[in-house]
This record gives C-alpha cells, structure tokens and sequence, in this order.
C-alpha cells in the first residue's frame, strides 16, 4: 500500500495530472491518459517505458 502522503504528489509523468491506485492496489493509473504504472514491494515505477495502455 502506498503513504497517503506519496498519492498526494505522485503524477502522471506523461500529462502531468494526478494518478489514482487501481482498485486491485497494484497499479497506479492516470485517468486523463489512461496510463498505468506497476507498483512493485510498495514503490510506484513511475515509468513511461513501464507503464501499459489501460483500454477506454
């Protein structure tokens, strides 16, 4: 799970908007360009090489 405190600064790389935890708690995904970034042991890989394409 990640801090309340990382959620609140933790953007999108590409847009720049904020990203919300998926409802597995796995991955964090941005809601404007549909991004998703894997969380590994807790630590959100905020990638654009690593994030996948969530479909619309």
């Amino acid at each position: 799970m990640i801090a309340k405190e990382i959620l609140e600064i933790l953007v999108c790389p590409v847009c720049k908007k904020p990203v919300v935890p998926s409802a597995a708690q796995d991955s964090l995904k941005c809601p404007q360009c549909r991004r998703v970034y894997p969380v590994r042991d807790d630590i959100p890989i905020m990638l654009v090489e690593e994030a996948r394409q969530d479909e619309p």
